[in-house]
Formats: structure tokens, sequence, C-alpha cells
């Protein structure tokens, strides 16, 4: 056995639910262009977890669904409220709250078909009321309870400010929703496909999820892009911060990709958006320093940027707290978690690989008495 560093280039199982060929990324086939400027998130909700995409009535039935299951037990706003709240990352109060919900539900651990789908819509329907509650409660304010009528994308930035968005912000964030939704066989994603092949809940597949995209080298690197925007503060400081960077030899966030050779696909959605919000907020700074900053990595590093480069400027747009960028990453992701839980279940095996061993050999035992 030779071991292969990270997994990289290993194809560890096969599934239907996307796919990253020749640069080109898709969600059941369908290319992740057409779904960023058509669908809504409900409907690639859908297509992720059924293999097609809905008709009215049953878009229709999802919605419904989502909203029957938004609200989360007393319970938990009040553990969310016992937090150390200073010292407590978002992510960290969402893998817990979201391992807390299974307490909270009766099919828990039943694991047919029917149940396991029905826990998926819940944790998906939930997981944006968690995101929004904790950033209230940590800012001394209530939660505030989700809307009827309002889309997933809406509600979210509904329940996070108390006032219903914009059209912009709306489509935006649903723009963000959709591009985020899944990834082929990533870090979180395995990790959930691991953790439910030994049979265990979906609660903790999606919870095992999230600690994994809560690491700056997965999930976390759009909350350091920001800061690094933050550091910089205004353009002329761009060419002293990157030279400063490269001098020290510290990775950039926001560049590179494990699978993509040309460019992940992604970025240039949230390119575009982040122009316009910043244009309307009248940041436009955040969006001129990305760019400089982009040419410059790809000329010198012949490095492009991924998704969590340009979406660090369009949640800053958006008001959104830069800790809470990972959180709304998770948001989205668990339609994806849930898709390749689903897809494990449903041709289930134990997911055990081996090791390569470069340790000691030959060794004997020697009486305590004895050891130097």
């Amino acid at each position: 056995m030779t071991a292969t560093r990270g997994l990289e280039g290993v194809v560890a199982t096969n599934s239907a639910v996307s796919s990253i060929i020749d640069d080109v990324l898709t969600y059941r086939g369908f290319n992740i262009d057409d779904l960023a400027e058509h669908a809504s998130f409900e409907e690639v909700i859908y297509l992720l977890w059924n293999d097609k995409l809905p008709t009215k009535s049953e878009l229709d039935e999802l919605k419904e669904q989502l909203t029957q299951h938004t609200s989360i037990p007393n319970e938990i706003i009040e553990q969310m409220k016992s937090y150390p709240i200073n010292d407590v990352h978002p992510m960290a109060a969402l893998r817990t709250s979201v391992s807390a919900l299974a307490l909270y539900d009766r099919d828990a651990d039943t694991m047919d078909e029917e149940a396991n789908y029905e826990k998926a819509i819940k944790i998906q329907a939930k997981v944006s009321t968690i995101v929004a509650a904790f950033a209230r409660i940590r800012n001394g304010q209530e939660p505030i309870q989700p809307k009827q009528g309002l889309s997933y994308a809406a509600n979210f930035l509904y329940m996070l400010s108390g006032e219903e968005p914009d059209e912009i912000s709306e489509t935006a964030f649903n723009k963000a929703l959709v591009l985020h939704a899944d990834h082929e066989l990533n870090a979180s994603t395995f990790t959930a496909r691991v953790c439910v092949a030994t049979l265990s809940d979906i609660y903790s597949g999606i919870t095992g999820a999230i600690g994994a995209l809560k690491g700056p080298l997965h999930g976390g690197a759009n909350e350091q892009v920001m800061k690094m925007l933050s550091e910089i503060e205004k353009p002329e400081n761009i060419r002293p911060y990157l030279d400063n960077a490269f001098a020290n030899k510290e990775k950039i966030m926001g560049f590179g990709h494990r699978v993509y050779q040309k460019g992940d696909p992604r970025a240039k959605h949230l390119r575009e958006m982040s122009k316009k919000l910043t244009g309307i907020t009248g940041e436009t700074k955040w969006y001129d320093m990305s760019i400089k900053i982009e040419e410059i990595i790809q000329g010198e590093k012949g490095l492009v940027p991924n998704v969590d480069f340009y979406s660090a400027s369009v949640y800053h747009s958006l008001g959104i707290d830069h800790d809470l960028f990972t959180p709304i990453f998770a948001i989205s992701r668990v339609s994806g978690w849930a898709a390749h839980i689903l897809e494990q279940y449903s041709d289930n095996r134990l997911i055990r690989p081996r090791a390569e061993y470069i340790g000691k050999v030959n060794q004997k035992y020697v009486p305590i008495e004895k050891r130097a």
C-alpha cells in the first residue's frame, strides 16, 4: 500500500449528486451557471434530494414543509443564551445547536427512507433560524420568528435584521446559496458520508460536516478573505501587504483549489454580485481592492479566485457580520450534505480506508524498572 497525502486524486465513491469535470460544476447534471442565473435555492434543494427539478406543486409542497419546520425548540434558544457569547464562534454555536436538535426529534434514530428525508427537511429548515437567532442573541436582541410567505433567502435576512430585504439583496443571497449548495466530495461532505456510513443518524452526519467546514482551509476561508481586505483597508496598501505575505510564505485565502485547474466557475457570479452590491452601498473599495488583488495573484502566482474570495465582499455588502460568513456557507451546504447522506444510506458500505505505517518496528516490551 502507498499513501496518497490528503487523498488527492483518490476516487472514494460513486455519486450522482454533483460533478466537477473539466472545471465545470454541475448539480445532478445541471450546469451551475444555468442554476445560478435562474433557480431559487428551494428548487436546488429539491433537485439535489430528488434528482430532478420540481414541478410547481412539488416546489410549493417543499416550501410549505420548510416553513412548517423553520421554528426551533425554545430549549435551543435558551441553550444559546447560556453560551459564553464573547468567546464562542458562530460555527461552534451552530455545531452544538444542530447536534442538540436531535434531542427534540423523536424520529432522530428512525432510519427508514421516509424518516431520513423528513429529517433532512427539518434540519434544512431550522439551520438558518439557528444562525440568525444566535447572531441576535449575542447582540442582546431577541430572536425573530420566521415570516410566512418569504423565500428561504429572504427569510434568513429578515430573521437576521428584522426587516424584509429588497429585491437585489434577496437575489444576491439566493444566488450565493445556490452556488454553495454542493461541491462533490469535499472535506465536509466526505466527513458526513464517513459518519453516516456507520449507520449513525443524519444529525450526527450534519454535525460532523459542520465541524469540518469550520476550518479555515475549507469554509472558514471566506471569513479570512474579509479579514484580509479589512487589514489592507485601501488600495495603496495592497502591494506592500501582498509582498509581505509572499516573503513570509503566507497563504492568500480565496485563491486556488485542489480540483479546479483553470478557475472556480462559481467565482464569476459572485464577482458580478460584489460589483453590483458594493456600488449600491457606496463601498466600491471592497470590489476594487478584490479586483486588484486578483490581478496580482493571478499574474504573479498563477492562481485564480475560488468561491470564497468574492463571497466575502458580497456578504459584507449585505450587512452580515464577518464571522457569520461560514455559518451561511453551512446553511446552503446542508442541502448538499443531506443529498450525499441520503445517497450513502441508499447503497451503504462502511467507509474504512487503510493507512501506510511509517512508525517503528520490532519493538520489545521492557519492564518499567529497566526502562531508561
